[in-house]
């Protein structure tokens, strides 16, 4: 069978991004002119989606840095401890808790034969003064890398922002930029003077479903998810939530390390009631404290 009827065949599947040989990236910063623009292959813990540090000119696995939430929610705690959190499928549980800022995670899954949900962040939801905002992934039978698959709310609006890298949409009123960092896919969301935050679309490749029991292939659902990236700037001792809590004063994992797959239970206390709740346990939206 000819190259390019292979090819065909799977661009109807979920899984056409396996079929893609190891990426490249490169630094965007023209302050490192050493290193900007320069092609480098992404390491094998992320042979497909890989950040560039432009300072030391070495590509590396943004899902294995501190603030990081990927997969089966693995999270990278502001410490460097790694960590899961399973939840449950179609509830939203509080990631982050400040006085200045909040942002709730809905949660999408299915039953496994292992005795728990398997699940996978499908949204967030962010408040910030008196304004929120959605970033989702849309319900994805077939993936394909050249269609946008990002949903985007602010307040009452949607926000529409054109295909192609460095593409941006602001509110000044609101200190909040969304810009494409990717010709699809992926943005960074800033909130101006207390976060950065990197957020990448991806669905379940076949490699994922075959080493970790995910069994999807069958049911046409490619449970498209947010890779997401966080980076603080104002944050008080106090933060909470499940991912918050990591950067807090005095802050001591709690997870049983040594082990291969450190849970994060409590899951009942950063539960919330909808994607724009502050009604967790933990939340401290809106309280006033120093920074």
């Amino acid at each position: 069978m000819k190259m390019h009827t292979l090819i065909s065949l799977f661009v109807l599947s979920c899984f056409l991004v396996v079929l893609v040989n190891a990426s490249k990236a490169a630094c965007k910063d023209p302050y490192y002119g050493k290193c900007y623009g320069i092609p480098l292959a992404c390491p094998p813990g992320c042979p497909k989606l890989c950040e560039i540090e432009c300072k030391a000119c070495k590509p590396y696995c943004a899902c294995d840095k501190p603030g990081a939430i990927c997969q089966d929610p693995r999270f990278i705690g502001g410490d460097g401890v790694m960590f899961y959190f399973h939840g449950k499928k179609d509830k939203d549980f509080c990631l982050i808790s400040d006085p200045k800022i909040h942002i709730n995670a809905h949660f999408i899954g299915k039953k496994s034969k292992k005795g728990r949900d398997f699940t996978w962040v499908q949204a967030i939801g962010l408040l910030y003064k008196q304004h929120k905002l959605f970033i989702g992934a849309k319900n994805v039978t077939h993936w394909q890398d050249t269609n946008d698959n990002i949903l985007m709310h602010f307040d009452e609006g949607d926000v529409q922002i054109p295909l192609g890298e460095s593409r941006e949409w602001r509110s000044p009123k609101a200190g909040i930029i969304v810009k494409r960092t990717s010709m699809t896919n992926v943005v960074e969301v800033e909130v101006l003077e207390v976060m950065k935050m990197k957020v990448r679309v991806v669905p379940i490749t076949m490699e994922e479903s075959r080493v970790h029991g995910y069994d999807i292939s069958e049911d046409g659902n490619c449970y498209a998810h947010l890779e997401l990236g966080f980076k603080f700037e104002s944050l008080s001792g106090d933060v909470n939530g499940v991912l918050g809590q990591t950067y807090a004063s005095g802050y001591r994992s709690r997870v049983k390390m040594g082990v291969a797959m450190p849970i994060m239970g409590g899951a009942k206390r950063f539960q919330t009631s909808n994607i724009f709740s502050v009604d967790c346990v933990v939340s401290r939206f809106g309280l006033e404290m120093s920074i």
